[in-house]
């Protein structure tokens, strides 16, 4: 099964909304502390409407302990333009799994470096222009979709 995991997530709506996202794709969604925010907030519950009870969530300490209850490939997902790190593969050729977890960073810093490093089979979202990276929102929607879509998950939808 494939998952999305937020590492260290900041913004409520952003995870609102892939809350939603996960509620609408019945794909579990794994939260990696610290927060940035409590899970009661206005905002969350407003972004995240009334699936909430539809979420399958998964709240962890740290990344470790997501890693020790829940065996899969780590698939990185990053903007690809920090040097000396894998650029990743663009969403639309990368090869995923059933098993993969998609791995998402805060929204003011992305994935720690060590990470990427350790998982260089990272996946980037193309962008061209002067524009750094996309809304996280709008990342983990490309990307889960592209995941189901090559995993046969939309079949039959």
């Amino acid at each position: 099964m494939i998952r999305v995991v937020l590492l260290a997530p900041e913004i409520p709506p952003n995870t609102g909304s892939i809350a939603r996202l996960c509620a609408a794709t019945d794909t579990e969604l794994h939260l990696i502390e610290p927060l940035g925010f409590s899970l009661d907030e206005k905002h969350l519950r407003r972004a995240g409407l009334d699936y909430w009870p539809h979420v399958k969530l998964s709240v962890w300490p740290d990344f470790t302990a997501f890693l020790a209850a829940a065996p899969c490939r780590i698939v990185p997902a990053t903007a690809g333009n920090r040097a000396g790190l894998p650029r990743g593969e663009p969403h639309h050729r990368f090869v995923f799994t059933g098993e993969d977890a998609l791995v998402f960073g805060s929204e003011s810093s992305g994935l720690p470096d060590d990470l990427l490093a350790a998982y260089p089979n990272a996946v980037r979202i193309p962008i061209w222009g002067k524009v750094r990276s996309l809304n996280l929102a709008n990342a983990a929607t490309l990307v889960l979709y592209e995941a189901l879509r090559q995993t046969g998950e939309l079949e039959g939808k």
